[in-house]
């Protein structure tokens, strides 16, 4: 693993996990009856903070596909989910909240996640699978599994619904990472010419603000201790599939390295549930004393942006 990918990748969570931070602190306050709809980015891009956070989150994409230029999807992914810690730094200092034996175990178990599969697995390239059934099946499984979660979750939007939108945005992001590599290698080989005449930038725009809205509706309806583990967890997990499954990247298939593969993932998603758990984290939006039930048969009686004075 070279520094430069790995200076790369941390700066990109570092910038993702303030960036969902900030966002957090806004679209919980966003009017209920936008949930999954275009109208929500519309609300949210009046606020300073809201754009801030943006802002962090497309320096965290940019540096994520330098990134991606310079390393394999599958050293890139795990690098990624470290955006928890620095968005449970960011909470804490806004809450005053102390670490704890919570957050050092997260912090442990996320950490040594990623370095027991980087070291078992040495992620390296290879050569990408030209057979194009293979890549739409791939895609049509992680694209297909994001929509069933998105219809399931609008059944339950102030239940289980965070966590399956931040499921089903971690498993567009993970393909979003995939393209932004195919694309990094068109630009690369034909320069502009290559980028604007392939699919794959498209792509990568549209997963994008689908992403966005899935995420901004899970952080309007629920604490970010729901959705930012389950986003978290699933983009990597999405992502390495991809990589592996038809870009080309190769892992050690060992027994032993698999074993230690399987552990470090594993670890990563036990410490970003104990992170994304953490009292530190942004709270939710608070339900109206009629009780939820109401609130969603009467999704318009809402609750208003604050102004940057206000935040």
């Amino acid at each position: 693993m070279s520094l430069l990918v790995l200076v790369l990748a941390v700066g990109a969570a570092c910038c993702l996990g303030s960036g969902f931070v900030l966002q957090q602190n806004v679209a919980r306050h966003a009017p209920l009856g936008d949930f999954l709809s275009p109208r929500l980015l519309l609300d949210l891009v009046r606020v300073p903070r809201w754009l801030a956070g943006i802002g962090l989150m497309v320096c965290g994409m940019a540096l994520g596909a330098a990134a991606l230029g310079h390393g394999e999807l599958s050293l890139v992914e795990p690098l990624l989910a470290t955006n928890l810690l620095f968005a449970l730094a960011l909470s804490r200092h806004q809450s005053g909240q102390p670490v704890g034996r919570q957050g050092w175990a997260g912090l442990a178990l996320l950490a040594g996640g990623v370095t027991a599969f980087i070291v078992a697995g040495e992620p390296r390239g290879g050569d990408a699978v030209t057979d194009p059934v293979r890549h739409w099946l791939f895609i049509g499984v992680m694209v297909g599994g994001a929509l069933l979660l998105t219809a399931y979750a609008k059944r339950s939007r102030l239940g289980a619904g965070p966590v399956l939108l931040a499921l089903a945005a971690g498993l567009l992001y993970g393909v979003q990472d995939a393209l932004t590599r195919v694309s990094a290698q068109r630009f690369a080989a034909d320069g502009w010419t290559g980028l604007v005449t392939a699919w794959q930038p498209y792509g990568v725009l549209v997963l994008g603000v689908a992403g966005l809205v899935l995420v901004q509706s899970a952080f309007e309806t629920a604490p970010l201790r729901m959705s930012l583990p389950a986003l978290t967890a699933a983009q990597p997990l999405a992502g390495i599939a991809c990589g592996v499954g038809f870009l080309g990247d190769r892992l050690r298939a060992d027994a032993g390295a698999l074993a230690w593969e399987g552990g470090g993932l594993a670890a990563v998603v036990a410490g970003a549930v104990l992170l994304g758990l953490h009292p530190a984290m942004p709270g939710g939006a608070q339900a109206p004393r009629q009780g939820r039930g109401e609130l969603r048969d009467k999704p318009h009686r809402t609750r208003r942006i604050p102004t940057a004075s206000q935040l």
